[in-house]
């Protein structure tokens, strides 16, 4: 699991084309379902803290998680008032003070996880951090998108405060998916610093992320196709798991 590091630095700007306020609305809309409405809520592998962010605003205390320095750095500048706890820690060995009502991770955080085994463990994680009947909500891209959309596809963007190419090799036996992202970034002298990232992703079926929840002590109490209640199709790209802590 690598850590973002120059990308950290243009993250936003690169991820300016989604709609993170109606993914915190459509979290909020499912965490307040299931009674959540609330507490503390943990956001893992929180990033530049967008999500976390939109979240506190709706009256959660907030908690997030991520292994990246140079991204939380981002979310400490955006958090002047204090009132989101941040910590930098691998998710598949994270630690906090106590439980909370929720864990949400989106943005395909789960995907890192390239080891059915560390799925376990993260999901076990959450599972021991979880009040009683607490929720889990957390999304994953899906094997139709990285088999049909992203393997061995090359993605550019070129703009004036930096630009990326991100190459894709998806291998069908592993399921699993390279990124192979070459940045470069404009410093504050106007000279462009390059930088290159590997990062790797797992597709996971959802027979597999059942069993792996089930084994954590967590129910899976739906799937559904992003962004609304439908149950996911072969062709969806991401779909949502929600899942509840049942047993310890």
């Amino acid at each position: 699991m690598d850590a973002y590091t120059g990308f950290a630095e243009v993250y936003d700007l690169f991820m300016d084309n989604i709609p993170y306020e109606e993914w915190a609305d459509h979290i909020a809309g499912l965490l307040q379902e299931h009674g959540v409405k609330d507490g503390l809520v943990l956001d893992l592998g929180c990033g530049t803290g967008k999500l976390t962010r939109l979240l506190e605003k709706k009256g959660y205390d907030m908690i997030g998680v991520d292994s990246s320095g140079e991204m939380l750095g981002v979310a400490m500048e955006k958090n002047s008032d204090g009132r989101i706890l941040y910590l930098q820690q691998d998710m598949r060995e994270f630690e906090l003070y106590g439980t909370v009502g929720a864990v949400v991770s989106i943005c395909d955080a789960m995907n890192y996880l390239t080891e059915y085994e560390d799925l376990v463990q993260v999901f076990s994680l959450v599972n021991n951090y979880l009040d009683p009947g607490g929720l889990f909500v957390f999304d994953m891209n899906t094997p139709y998108k990285y088999q049909e959309l992203l393997g061995d596809q090359t993605i550019a963007e070129n703009r004036e405060e930096g630009s990326f190419i991100w190459e894709n090799y998806y291998d069908k036996e592993t399921q699993v998916n390279e990124y192979d992202l070459t940045l470069f970034v404009k410093e504050g002298d106007g000279i462009y610093r390059k930088y290159e990232e590997t990062h790797f992703q797992r597709a996971y079926e959802t027979e597999t992320v059942k069993q792996a929840l089930k084994e954590a002590g967590l129910k899976m109490l739906a799937v559904y196709e992003a962004w609304g209640r439908n149950v996911p199709k072969e062709d969806s790209e991401r779909v949502y798991y929600i899942a509840q802590e049942v047993k310890k």
